[in-house]
């Protein structure tokens, strides 16, 4: 509650003023919980049902007979998931964001170029167990093995591209060109997606459930640029 002077005509001191009260921390944090909710479920039950060999396996496989047609276009979508391809983009990216935020003097510049380079060591330091552990079969155009589950090459280039998006977005101004990077990094995930199916490298669950880990993977990186864009916009401009 905000202190009171009395009124210069009245005399008589007007009611109190209660201060305004910023977003309450509880509800962020629910929203937090509610996101990670809808992200840790599907890829538990995905998970779940490859090591269990579960009847989804059959949804998968026949999705995956009606879509697989090996081709030139499909293969070069799924190299886009390279690493070769995906980690310099984003390393470069990450460059670009610490030098311009150390350049205009942002608080922990460091901090999100820091946690995009974590994020994208974790990926086979996650993927590589998984695979091991679940030991699921390629498709029938594959040679025989047990490392398909969950797709590397979809959680690269969803890391590495989700990364560089969300680095980029607090420093372009207007909504269009936030939305265009949005929408170039969508489709860039889900061109390699969709050609990981169709060349036949991976079944489709095996694609869709490293969605929903790199997302959950991505979401301390969104979390510190957002609180980077709220402290840039609170800057005041010459």
């Amino acid at each position: 509650m905000l202190p009171t002077c009395p009124d210069p005509q009245t005399g008589s001191a007007p009611a109190p003023r209660v201060a305004e009260r910023p977003e309450p921390l509880r509800l962020s944090l629910r929203v937090f919980l509610l996101v990670c909710g809808l992200l840790v479920l599907p890829f538990t039950l995905i998970t779940w049902q490859v090591a269990t060999d579960g009847p989804l396996l059959g949804v998968d496989e026949r999705v995956s007979h009606a879509l697989i047609h090996p081709d030139r276009v499909s293969e070069l979508l799924s190299d886009l998931g390279n690493g070769q391809v995906a980690v310099p983009l984003l390393a470069l990216v990450a460059v670009y964001v610490a030098w311009r935020g150390r350049a205009t003097g942002t608080g922990r510049w460091w901090l999100p170029p820091l946690v995009a380079a974590v994020l994208m060591a974790l990926v086979p330091a996650i993927i590589v167990p998984l695979k091991e552990w679940t030991g699921r079969h390629g498709t029938p155009v594959m040679p025989p093995g047990g490392d398909y589950y969950p797709s590397g090459h979809t959680a690269t280039a969803a890391v590495a591209y989700g990364s560089a998006a969300l680095l980029l977005l607090p420093w372009l101004r207007s909504a269009r060109t936030r939305l265009t990077l949005l929408a170039a990094c969508a489709a860039l995930v889900l061109g390699v997606s969709f050609g990981l199916v169709r060349r036949g490298y991976h079944w489709p669950l095996d694609v869709v459930a490293s969605w929903f880990l790199c997302g959950l993977l991505l979401l301390p990186l969104g979390l510190s640029c957002r609180s980077r864009r709220r402290s840039s916009s609170r800057t005041p401009r010459c």
